[in-house]
């Protein structure tokens, strides 16, 4: 078992896993996909939104979507998106496998979502997981009532039968290896619950690829999907709600946050969207030094625009107050936006592609030299009062850019790197891009050392 990228705009064959809630569907997807994709606790629930991923089984390769635990007669609203998001992956697959739970024996639910699966007409494998010995495989015998075939016997948590299952599912299957995509750029949506990161993603993506609904929290497993723009494809990663401190809590939601911070390591850009109906939060801020910290390009998106009364002086006095909130932000571009609209997303589209292309830019060593030359030192301050002397400077790495200087001073003052880093970017550029510095011992130091 292999996976690549999400297959978003190939042709593989789609297969998708279905099941009540806590029947394991998320421990199968991950063990097909070869990786920790979906968030995987024994509370019921974990998976709401379609998860895609790649398997490769003995040359053939076909696509796997993960859907949320079926509950065909609640009634609750993101019980019916979960409903929903299922049956649009259901429609688009070319073949089913319905996960039951070999412990719980044979549901009610069960029975009623092997009936919808068979109306569908399309072949369905039904998998009894929890299957862990070979001892308990006779606990699949009372599956054979639900009318699916083949039954297999599985464990996805150790793989037990799984084999067997991948048999099944790519018997029909023409020989070959996955479409590699051409990936520019990985973009995640960061920021606190339901300030609209799902809504932006299916704006973005065109289509309701996440789950939207009014109670905060709804994403929990990062939705990752691919879009083509530049002659490529960026990944879009619609990360959960980072909430900075939790009280008791479920297990779930914890882990939900890691993997947000995670995707976010990922991430070449960073979004994060702030909600213009609540304003500027210390969740916001802590969210933004995150971003910081891990080196990510970053765009703030004051979404829900369409929503707050304005004026014409209302931009003006929004972008002073997130300037004045968000300090160590202020290299990060700002755009109003409505995800529910459509309002200048294509001004972030811009914006995204403009900071992908800043997080890579190499200034030449001729660039830097005549840069330092006309660098307009006296206006800098460093410790003491001395007049500053930069006798180099190089750029020692991209993404995120970080440059190396060598001067008359061992240490590199906050007002200096802000007055070097303004100059640069007054120079360079360098969109939402976070620079950073280090010193190096200059070649008059060294030689006095060796004397």
């Amino acid at each position: 078992m292999s996976t690549n990228a999400p297959n978003r705009g190939g042709k593989l064959p789609l297969v998708a896993i279905v099941g009540r809630p806590n029947v394991g569907k998320s421990s199968l997807f991950n063990r097909l996909t070869g990786r920790r994709r979906a968030i995987v606790t024994d509370e019921p629930g974990i998976t709401r939104d379609r998860l895609y991923g790649i398997a490769t089984w003995l040359g053939k390769s076909f696509e796997v979507v993960d859907t949320g635990g079926m509950v065909p007669d609640e009634r609750a609203t993101l019980a019916q998106e979960i409903l929903r998001q299922a049956r649009v992956a259901i429609d688009a697959a070319a073949t089913l496998v319905l996960v039951v739970d070999a412990r719980a024996g044979v549901m009610p639910l069960d029975a009623d979502l092997a009936r919808l699966l068979l109306r569908t007409g399309k072949p369905v494998v039904l998998a009894v997981n929890k299957v862990d010995t070979p001892r308990s495989a006779s606990a699949a015998l009372p599956f054979h009532e639900l009318g699916l075939a083949p039954v297999i016997s599985i464990s996805a948590e150790h793989g037990l039968g799984v084999d067997d299952l991948l048999d099944a599912l790519t018997r029909n299957l023409a020989p070959g290896e996955a479409p590699e995509p051409r990936v520019t750029l990985n973009v995640a949506l960061i920021g606190r619950p339901n300030t609209g990161k799902s809504t932006l993603l299916n704006r973005l993506v065109g289509s309701e690829r996440a789950i939207v609904a009014p109670e905060p929290g709804t994403t929990r497993d990062a939705v990752d999907t691919l879009v083509p723009a530049d002659g490529g494809w960026w990944r879009l990663v619609d990360t959960a709600g980072i909430r900075r401190k939790f009280k008791g809590g479920l297990v779930a939601e914890k882990l939900s946050v890691m993997m947000a911070r995670k995707h976010l390591e990922r991430a070449d850009v960073a979004v994060l969207l702030l909600d213009a109906i609540q304003g500027v939060a210390k969740q916001d801020a802590a969210i933004g030094g995150d971003a910081l910290k891990s080196g990510r390009s970053l765009i703030l998106a004051v979404n829900k625009w369409d929503a707050v009364e304005k004026d014409t002086n209302s931009v003006a006095a929004w972008t002073q107050a997130i300037r004045r909130r968000l300090p160590f932000l202020d290299y990060a571009p700002l755009v109003f936006i409505s995800a529910l609209t459509g309002q200048r997303l294509g001004k972030l589209r811009q914006l995204i592609a403009q900071a992908g292309a800043a997080r890579r830019q190499r200034v030449t060593p001729e660039e830097l030299k005549d840069f330092l030359a006309a660098l307009p030192l006296e206006r800098a301050n460093v410790p003491g009062g001395r007049p500053v002397r930069l006798y180099s400077l190089r750029q020692a790495t991209v993404a995120p850019p970080l440059f190396e200087l060598s001067a008359n001073f061992t240490r590199l003052a906050p007002n200096f790197q802000r007055f070097l880093e303004n100059q640069l970017r007054e120079r360079f550029g360098f969109v939402a891009a976070p620079i950073r510095f280090r010193l190096a011992p200059s070649r008059r130091s060294a030689r006095t050392r060796r004397r």
